[in-house]
């Protein structure tokens, strides 16, 4: 089954929109307009790029890249974890899974990363993917 991406539009429409609707908490996100020209668009390519063969093989894989550039490429000025939150669910709910987890360690995950030494980059994305596996369930629409 080819796997659904998220687009840049989705992005704006959904996720970024939710997030600034419902996770502002006394932070608010800016417009999305504001964001770094380029660095959103990077983190919704880099899932799917190949060499030799795909990168990131499978859903859970793409997702926790995904999270990962998210949060530790700064695409927006503020609110990288919260929107990064946000496309994580939107992509998993758009190829049929969701998770099977509180906000609360949703976020603390999102922190964990986001507190994370980039010299530890793939060991961190494992650490994603096993989350992201022990929480994954079907989502029926």
């Amino acid at each position: 089954m080819k796997i659904k991406r998220l687009t840049i539009e989705e992005i704006k429409y959904s996720a970024h929109q939710l997030a600034q609707k419902y996770l502002e908490w006394n932070e608010p996100i800016p417009e999305f307009e504001t964001r770094y020209p380029y660095a959103l668009e990077q983190c919704l390519v880099a899932p799917f790029q190949t060499f030799r063969g795909q990168l990131y093989k499978g859903l859970v894989p793409k997702t926790a890249i995904l999270f990962y550039l998210m949060i530790k490429n700064h695409p927006f000025q503020n609110g990288n974890k919260r929107i990064a939150v946000m496309s994580l669910l939107l992509l998993l709910g758009k190829n049929g899974k969701w998770l099977s987890i509180t906000p609360q360690e949703l976020y603390n995950l999102a922190r964990w990363v986001a507190a994370s030494p980039a010299g530890v980059k793939e060991e961190t994305v494992k650490a994603i993917e096993k989350e992201l596996k022990k929480a994954l369930v079907d989502y029926l629409i």
